[in-house]
Protein backbone atom coordinates (compact mmCIF):
# COMPACT_ATOMS: atom_id res chain seq x y z
CA UNK A 1 0.00 0.00 0.00
CA UNK A 2 2.91 2.44 1.29
CA UNK A 3 4.82 1.81 -2.56
CA UNK A 4 1.41 2.42 -4.67
CA UNK A 5 0.77 5.48 -2.60
CA UNK A 6 4.06 7.10 -3.12
CA UNK A 7 3.80 6.33 -6.77
CA UNK A 8 0.15 8.26 -6.90
CA UNK A 9 1.42 11.13 -4.64
CA UNK A 10 4.20 13.67 -4.99
CA UNK A 11 5.52 15.85 -2.36
CA UNK A 12 6.53 12.51 -0.03
CA UNK A 13 9.88 12.46 0.84
CA UNK A 14 10.07 9.63 3.28
CA UNK A 15 7.78 7.17 4.50
CA UNK A 16 8.51 5.06 7.40
CA UNK A 17 5.71 2.45 7.60
CA UNK A 18 5.67 0.31 10.34
CA UNK A 19 2.79 -2.17 10.43
CA UNK A 20 4.13 -5.56 8.99
CA UNK A 21 5.77 -8.41 10.09
CA UNK A 22 8.74 -8.05 8.15
CA UNK A 23 11.35 -5.80 8.58
CA UNK A 24 12.21 -4.32 5.41
CA UNK A 25 16.26 -3.89 5.45
CA UNK A 26 16.71 -2.27 2.00
CA UNK A 27 14.60 1.07 1.20
CA UNK A 28 12.76 1.40 -2.24
CA UNK A 29 12.83 4.49 -3.68
CA UNK A 30 9.18 5.08 -5.65
CA UNK A 31 9.17 7.28 -8.94
CA UNK A 32 6.42 9.88 -8.91
CA UNK A 33 5.73 13.23 -11.10
CA UNK A 34 6.83 14.81 -8.47
CA UNK A 35 10.50 13.12 -8.31
CA UNK A 36 10.33 9.96 -5.87
CA UNK A 37 9.66 8.82 -2.57
CA UNK A 38 11.76 6.74 -0.55
CA UNK A 39 9.56 3.85 1.08
CA UNK A 40 10.68 1.81 4.35
CA UNK A 41 9.40 -0.23 6.78
CA UNK A 42 10.91 -1.48 10.11
CA UNK A 43 8.52 -4.61 10.93
CA UNK A 44 6.32 -4.90 14.04
CA UNK A 45 6.44 -5.06 17.88
CA UNK A 46 9.60 -3.20 18.35
CA UNK A 47 11.72 -5.64 16.06
CA UNK A 48 13.61 -2.76 14.68
CA UNK A 49 13.85 1.16 15.22
CA UNK A 50 14.12 2.73 11.71
CA UNK A 51 16.86 5.27 11.40
CA UNK A 52 17.50 7.54 8.81
CA UNK A 53 20.00 10.72 8.27
CA UNK A 54 18.72 13.00 6.30
CA UNK A 55 21.21 15.59 3.73
CA UNK A 56 19.61 18.75 2.66
CA UNK A 57 21.14 20.86 -0.42
CA UNK A 58 19.57 24.24 -1.58
CA UNK A 59 16.56 22.74 -3.18
CA UNK A 60 15.74 20.36 -0.44
CA UNK A 61 16.63 16.67 0.20
CA UNK A 62 19.81 15.50 -1.53
CA UNK A 63 20.43 12.21 0.07
CA UNK A 64 19.82 10.06 2.92
CA UNK A 65 21.55 7.00 4.89
CA UNK A 66 18.94 4.70 6.26
CA UNK A 67 19.57 1.68 8.75
CA UNK A 68 17.41 -0.59 11.33
CA UNK A 69 18.80 -1.36 14.37
CA UNK A 70 17.76 -4.29 16.32
CA UNK A 71 16.22 -4.01 19.87
CA UNK A 72 17.37 -6.49 21.73
CA UNK A 73 15.15 -6.26 24.59
CA UNK A 74 16.68 -8.24 27.20
CA UNK A 75 19.74 -6.19 26.96
CA UNK A 76 18.40 -2.79 27.48
CA UNK A 77 16.92 -2.04 31.63
CA UNK A 78 13.79 -2.33 32.18
CA UNK A 79 12.09 1.14 33.54
CA UNK A 80 11.79 0.59 36.92
CA UNK A 81 8.52 2.70 37.25
CA UNK A 82 6.80 0.23 34.92
CA UNK A 83 8.67 -3.08 35.79
CA UNK A 84 6.89 -2.91 39.24
CA UNK A 85 3.61 -1.63 37.89
CA UNK A 86 3.65 -5.42 35.75
CA UNK A 87 4.43 -7.56 38.46
CA UNK A 88 1.80 -5.58 40.49
CA UNK A 89 -0.76 -6.15 37.55
CA UNK A 90 0.29 -9.72 37.62
CA UNK A 91 0.86 -10.67 40.97
CA UNK A 92 -3.28 -11.93 41.22
CA UNK A 93 -2.98 -14.24 38.70
CA UNK A 94 0.44 -15.12 39.22
CA UNK A 95 -0.40 -19.19 40.08
CA UNK A 96 -2.49 -19.21 37.15
CA UNK A 97 0.15 -18.03 34.49
CA UNK A 98 3.01 -20.37 36.23
CA UNK A 99 1.03 -23.08 35.48
CA UNK A 100 2.98 -26.07 33.82
CA UNK A 101 1.01 -28.21 31.03
CA UNK A 102 3.90 -29.51 29.18
CA UNK A 103 7.25 -29.81 27.62
CA UNK A 104 7.36 -28.73 23.67
CA UNK A 105 8.98 -31.48 21.79
CA UNK A 106 9.41 -29.11 19.20
CA UNK A 107 9.29 -25.88 18.08
CA UNK A 108 6.08 -23.82 18.49
CA UNK A 109 6.13 -20.50 16.25
CA UNK A 110 3.61 -18.29 15.04
CA UNK A 111 5.08 -16.15 12.39
CA UNK A 112 4.27 -17.66 9.12
CA UNK A 113 2.32 -16.17 6.70
CA UNK A 114 0.41 -19.48 5.98
CA UNK A 115 0.82 -21.43 9.12
CA UNK A 116 2.85 -21.92 12.71
CA UNK A 117 2.65 -24.84 15.05
CA UNK A 118 1.48 -22.83 17.22
CA UNK A 119 -1.27 -22.59 14.92
CA UNK A 120 -1.49 -25.81 14.57
CA UNK A 121 -1.33 -26.55 18.14
CA UNK A 122 -5.00 -24.52 18.55
CA UNK A 123 -6.27 -26.00 14.99
CA UNK A 124 -5.95 -29.32 16.62
CA UNK A 125 -7.05 -28.61 20.41
CA UNK A 126 -10.45 -27.00 18.25
CA UNK A 127 -10.58 -30.30 16.34
CA UNK A 128 -9.85 -32.93 19.21
CA UNK A 129 -11.93 -30.85 22.22
CA UNK A 130 -15.15 -29.32 20.12
CA UNK A 131 -15.32 -33.44 18.45
CA UNK A 132 -15.14 -31.13 14.74
CA UNK A 133 -13.28 -32.76 11.60
CA UNK A 134 -12.09 -29.26 10.70
CA UNK A 135 -10.93 -26.26 12.65
CA UNK A 136 -10.16 -23.08 11.49
CA UNK A 137 -8.09 -20.10 13.38
CA UNK A 138 -7.66 -16.37 12.45
CA UNK A 139 -4.06 -15.64 10.74
CA UNK A 140 -2.49 -13.59 13.83
CA UNK A 141 0.86 -13.63 13.87
CA UNK A 142 1.59 -12.57 17.48
CA UNK A 143 2.58 -14.69 20.69
CA UNK A 144 5.95 -16.13 22.43
CA UNK A 145 7.90 -18.55 20.71
CA UNK A 146 8.30 -21.75 22.78
CA UNK A 147 11.44 -23.51 22.03
CA UNK A 148 11.70 -27.53 22.15
CA UNK A 149 12.59 -28.45 25.72
CA UNK A 150 10.94 -25.66 26.88
CA UNK A 151 8.06 -25.50 29.66
CA UNK A 152 4.84 -24.51 27.53
CA UNK A 153 3.11 -22.28 30.80
CA UNK A 154 -0.45 -21.19 31.03
CA UNK A 155 0.82 -17.50 30.43
CA UNK A 156 2.59 -18.97 27.29
CA UNK A 157 -0.96 -20.11 26.28
CA UNK A 158 -2.74 -16.63 26.83
CA UNK A 159 0.36 -15.15 24.50
CA UNK A 160 -1.13 -16.73 21.81
CA UNK A 161 -4.53 -16.91 22.51
CA UNK A 162 -5.83 -14.10 24.75
CA UNK A 163 -8.14 -11.66 22.92
CA UNK A 164 -11.73 -10.01 23.80
CA UNK A 165 -13.47 -11.96 21.78
CA UNK A 166 -12.27 -15.74 22.49
CA UNK A 167 -15.37 -17.51 22.27
CA UNK A 168 -15.26 -20.99 20.13
CA UNK A 169 -18.00 -22.18 17.78
CA UNK A 170 -18.79 -25.29 16.11
CA UNK A 171 -20.64 -25.06 12.54
CA UNK A 172 -21.72 -27.57 9.88
CA UNK A 173 -20.33 -26.69 6.74
CA UNK A 174 -20.61 -27.71 2.74
CA UNK A 175 -17.20 -28.53 1.43
CA UNK A 176 -18.09 -25.55 -1.23
CA UNK A 177 -18.65 -23.23 1.83
CA UNK A 178 -14.86 -24.01 3.29
CA UNK A 179 -13.18 -23.59 -0.16
CA UNK A 180 -15.23 -19.81 -0.61
CA UNK A 181 -13.33 -18.98 2.67
CA UNK A 182 -10.23 -19.78 1.88
CA UNK A 183 -10.56 -18.10 -1.53
CA UNK A 184 -11.87 -14.99 0.35
CA UNK A 185 -9.29 -15.22 2.30
CA UNK A 186 -6.82 -15.63 -0.15
CA UNK A 187 -8.05 -12.53 -2.05
CA UNK A 188 -7.59 -10.02 1.01
CA UNK A 189 -4.25 -10.64 0.77
CA UNK A 190 -3.35 -11.57 -2.89
CA UNK A 191 -5.20 -9.16 -4.38
CA UNK A 192 -3.08 -6.92 -7.16
CA UNK A 193 -4.57 -4.29 -6.12
CA UNK A 194 -2.94 -3.11 -3.10
CA UNK A 195 -5.71 -0.96 -1.83
CA UNK A 196 -7.82 -3.73 -2.20
CA UNK A 197 -6.30 -5.87 0.22
CA UNK A 198 -7.75 -6.01 3.60
CA UNK A 199 -4.40 -7.37 5.30
CA UNK A 200 -3.84 -10.29 7.82
CA UNK A 201 -2.46 -13.43 6.84
CA UNK A 202 -4.07 -16.43 5.29
CA UNK A 203 -6.28 -18.72 8.20
CA UNK A 204 -5.29 -20.81 9.51
CA UNK A 205 -6.71 -24.63 9.09
CA UNK A 206 -6.61 -28.06 10.59
CA UNK A 207 -7.88 -31.30 9.24
CA UNK A 208 -6.74 -30.57 5.59
CA UNK A 209 -4.37 -29.80 3.23
CA UNK A 210 -4.26 -27.22 -0.06
CA UNK A 211 -2.63 -26.18 -2.67
CA UNK A 212 -2.44 -22.25 -3.37
CA UNK A 213 -1.05 -19.99 -6.66
CA UNK A 214 -1.32 -16.44 -5.02
CA UNK A 215 -0.86 -15.81 -8.53
CA UNK A 216 -4.16 -16.60 -9.89
CA UNK A 217 -7.85 -14.96 -9.91
CA UNK A 218 -10.23 -15.16 -7.00
CA UNK A 219 -11.91 -18.26 -7.11
CA UNK A 220 -8.74 -19.95 -8.93
CA UNK A 221 -6.39 -19.77 -6.14
CA UNK A 222 -7.32 -23.12 -3.97
CA UNK A 223 -7.03 -26.27 -5.52
CA UNK A 224 -6.37 -30.41 -4.78
CA UNK A 225 -8.08 -29.64 -1.25
CA UNK A 226 -7.34 -33.41 0.80
CA UNK A 227 -8.45 -34.52 4.16
CA UNK A 228 -5.95 -35.61 6.52
CA UNK A 229 -7.59 -38.82 5.74
CA UNK A 230 -6.56 -38.83 2.24
CA UNK A 231 -10.02 -38.08 0.83
CA UNK A 232 -10.48 -35.24 -1.82
CA UNK A 233 -12.86 -32.28 0.40
CA UNK A 234 -16.41 -32.78 -1.51
CA UNK A 235 -17.80 -29.92 -1.93
CA UNK A 236 -21.40 -30.97 -1.39
CA UNK A 237 -20.73 -32.86 1.62
CA UNK A 238 -21.28 -31.47 5.01
CA UNK A 239 -18.03 -31.12 7.57
CA UNK A 240 -18.27 -29.81 11.43
CA UNK A 241 -15.84 -27.18 11.43
CA UNK A 242 -14.58 -26.07 14.64
CA UNK A 243 -13.29 -21.90 14.84
CA UNK A 244 -12.88 -18.93 17.63
CA UNK A 245 -12.57 -15.34 16.88
CA UNK A 246 -15.43 -14.96 14.99
CA UNK A 247 -16.31 -10.90 14.11
CA UNK A 248 -19.71 -11.64 12.89
CA UNK A 249 -21.16 -12.65 16.10
CA UNK A 250 -20.37 -13.52 19.46
CA UNK A 251 -20.66 -17.49 19.68
CA UNK A 252 -21.37 -19.18 22.79
CA UNK A 253 -18.30 -21.81 23.05
CA UNK A 254 -15.94 -22.22 25.59
CA UNK A 255 -12.72 -19.74 25.60
CA UNK A 256 -10.18 -20.36 23.12
CA UNK A 257 -7.59 -20.62 25.96
CA UNK A 258 -9.17 -23.49 27.51
CA UNK A 259 -10.06 -25.36 24.98
CA UNK A 260 -5.84 -25.57 24.28
CA UNK A 261 -5.23 -26.55 27.69
CA UNK A 262 -7.54 -29.32 27.73
CA UNK A 263 -6.04 -30.45 24.30
CA UNK A 264 -2.64 -30.17 26.04
CA UNK A 265 -3.34 -31.84 29.37
CA UNK A 266 -5.19 -34.96 27.46
CA UNK A 267 -2.58 -35.38 24.60
CA UNK A 268 0.91 -34.94 26.39
CA UNK A 269 2.18 -38.77 26.80
CA UNK A 270 3.77 -39.91 30.38
CA UNK A 271 7.18 -37.68 30.18
CA UNK A 272 4.71 -34.57 30.16
CA UNK A 273 6.30 -34.34 26.65
CA UNK A 274 3.49 -33.15 23.84
CA UNK A 275 4.13 -34.00 20.61
CA UNK A 276 2.23 -32.48 17.28
CA UNK A 277 0.81 -35.33 14.97
CA UNK A 278 0.74 -33.79 11.57
CA UNK A 279 1.47 -30.04 10.43
CA UNK A 280 -1.04 -28.56 7.75
CA UNK A 281 0.95 -26.59 5.69
CA UNK A 282 -0.62 -25.87 2.43
CA UNK A 283 1.78 -26.18 -0.71
CA UNK A 284 2.72 -22.87 -2.44
CA UNK A 285 3.04 -22.86 -6.59
CA UNK A 286 4.67 -20.18 -8.23
CA UNK A 287 6.61 -17.72 -4.98
CA UNK A 288 9.57 -19.52 -5.30
CA UNK A 289 10.91 -15.98 -6.13
CA UNK A 290 9.24 -14.08 -3.50
CA UNK A 291 11.05 -14.03 -0.07
CA UNK A 292 8.56 -12.68 1.67
CA UNK A 293 6.43 -15.91 1.30
CA UNK A 294 9.11 -18.41 0.11
CA UNK A 295 10.05 -19.86 3.75
CA UNK A 296 8.42 -23.41 3.44
CA UNK A 297 10.99 -25.83 2.22
CA UNK A 298 9.99 -28.69 0.70
CA UNK A 299 6.56 -27.60 0.01
CA UNK A 300 7.39 -24.89 -3.04
CA UNK A 301 6.57 -25.76 -6.70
Amino acid sequence: VDLKLASRVSGIDFILGGHTHDGVPVPVEVENSGGKTVVTNAGSNGKFLAVIDIEFGATGVSGYRHRLLPVFSNLLPADRNMASYIEQVRAPFADKLNEELAVADSLLYRRGNFNGTFDQLICDGLRQQLDAQISLSPGFRWGTTVVPGEVITMDRLLDQTCMTYPETYVRDMSGSELKTILESVADNLFDPDPYLQSGGDMVRIGGLDYTIDPSKKLGERITNIIMDNGEPLDMDKRYTVAGWASVNRTPDGPLMWDVVRGYILDTRDKDNVLRLPKINYPTLVGVADNPGIADYAGILK
